[in-house]
């Protein structure tokens, strides 16, 4: 009995030790919270005609690259604003979805494909990390724009995450897999976000939130 309870801890401590459990693990904790939210939409028509044309305005904004990286990643003209907009008008909720919807649109338009836990990573999940600024949509604009500065780091976190623990192979001999991720990850997402940003900056927010249905 003694040599089965130890084998079960050992076991138990090798899954739980392994990058690819802890990964997958918060990416269902995350799933299962947004899901939570979205129970709690009542849609309309416009609503989800507005959701529509939000998921196609992106795919046609992410078309316009200024720049894009081998593995997938590229600075657009401001393709997260149409999701940025949605939570911003709507609140997380909605914006979850809407992410979580474009985010497998895009799965189907430029796969990167190692694992179904780095596809979770890599596609739906940072995209419905921009529902975030919903948190902030009756706030002035400055903590509108704070706002969206943390979704576009949580979106970040989960392309580092998966770059970390999916394409470490990739680095290049003696580069770490948290160096890699954050170096490859860094040479577009962040200019990605400051150019919505600006965009944000100057859009006239409250009067955009009068088109809720």
């Amino acid at each position: 009995m003694q040599n089965f309870l130890n084998a079960l801890i050992k076991n138990l401590t090798d899954i739980f030790s392994s990058p690819i459990t802890i990964i997958t693990l918060i990416g269902v904790l995350i799933l299962l919270i947004a899901l939570t939210k979205m129970k709690k939409i009542k849609f309309t028509t416009r609503m989800i005609t507005q959701v529509g044309l939000a998921i196609a305005l992106t795919v046609v904004l992410k078309m316009f690259k200024i720049y894009t990286a081998p593995y997938g990643g590229s600075v657009t003209i401001g393709s997260m604003v149409p999701i940025l907009l949605i939570s911003i008008i709507y609140g997380p909720e909605l914006g979850f979805l809407t992410g979580f919807l474009y985010g497998l649109v895009d799965l189907i338009m430029g796969p990167y494909l190692l694992h179904p836990i780095q596809v979770l990573f890599d596609y739906p999940l940072p995209f419905m990390m921009l529902g975030i600024i919903g948190f902030f949509r009756n706030r002035t604009k400055p903590w509108i724009l704070f706002g969206a500065v943390i979704a576009i780091l949580a979106r970040f976190a989960c392309h580092y995450f998966a770059g970390v623990v999916f394409w470490g192979s990739y680095a290049p001999d003696g580069m770490s897999p948290y160096l890699y991720s954050l170096l490859y990850n860094a040479q577009y997402l962040p200019l990605d976000g400051l150019i919505c940003l600006a965009i944000l900056a100057v859009l006239p927010i409250k009067r955009l939130c009068k088109i809720k249905g």
